[in-house]
């Protein structure tokens, strides 16, 4: 189902490591591949501490995937001492190539003051491996911003904004601060007209695609559970957004993927 013969992508999000993928995670990868999907970031976030191993399961079987390992703020409460040394440990693992997902969001009610320690925290040890950070932000754009341009920016390191749905103006905040926007199925949406703005404005090389599956499935799958293959699928909307060929969104991005995550070519 590769929408372009020979386009080569990577999906910069996915969690393969979801009871959804259970009984086809290998069919899954098998199509993806069939899709001309490169390589695959599985987040490594999981159920939450103990356990920060959830995607290094599936990345250490797997050549072209590859693992994050972090706290997301929903499970900042389950964080403790222990969750750090082991979250430390981890980032020296060949296959963990980026902390994440980490950020803030405060629509499902877990206290501001309990996540914002475990985000600061993570950025810290991020800094100290020079290591890129993933984040996650919901309702909490003002904070995670301030955050980051405090506490993340100065140091000069990738910063990459997950599943990107803001607008052309925080599109701009994030580009001058030097981050990386990943698009994801979203963008796909009728309803969507100011994130394919900020997908057209992006520099091509700060812009990454994700799945963020099994979530957000692009049209056509819309409302489906969604898989890596489906990134082809955004890779054509933002293309023709930006008045470009998919063959040449997907080199640029793939590398973009490669270089921020030190990944080489396995092609």
């Amino acid at each position: 189902m590769n929408l372009v013969e020979g386009a080569k992508l990577a999906d910069s999000h996915c969690h393969l490591d979801d009871a959804q993928f259970d009984a086809d995670r290998e069919q899954i990868l098998d199509r993806a591949r069939s899709a001309g999907i490169q390589y695959i970031l599985a987040i490594g976030t999981g159920n939450g501490p103990p356990d920060l191993e959830a995607a290094l399961r599936v990345a250490e079987r797997h050549a072209d995937v590859y693992a994050t390992v972090g706290v997301h703020p929903n499970d900042a409460p389950k964080a403790t001492e222990d969750t750090f040394v082991h979250l430390r440990d981890l980032l020296g693992h060949e296959k963990v190539r980026t902390l994440g997902e980490i950020g803030l969001d405060y629509h499902w009610g877990v206290p501001k003051d309990v996540q914002e320690p475990v985000f600061r925290r993570q950025l810290e040890m991020a800094a100290e491996a020079k290591m890129p950070v993933v984040i996650h932000t919901r309702d909490a754009w003002e904070d995670t911003l301030a955050i980051l341009r405090r506490e993340w920016a100065p140091n000069g390191l990738p910063c990459v904004m997950h599943c990107f749905t803001g607008d052309a103006a925080q599109a701009r905040e994030c580009i001058e601060l030097g981050f990386h926007l990943a698009f994801g199925g979203v963008t796909t949406f009728p309803k969507s007209a100011a994130i394919r703005e900020a997908a057209r404005i992006t520099p091509l090389d700060k812009l990454l695609l994700e799945t963020d599956a099994p979530y957000l499935a692009p049209v056509p799958y819309r409302g489906k559970r969604n898989e890596p293959a489906y990134v082809a699928h955004t890779a054509r909307v933002i293309a023709e957004l930006r008045g470009i060929a998919v063959e040449e969104l997907a080199a640029a991005t793939t590398g973009n993927f490669e270089r921020l995550f030190g990944i080489q070519s396995l092609h």
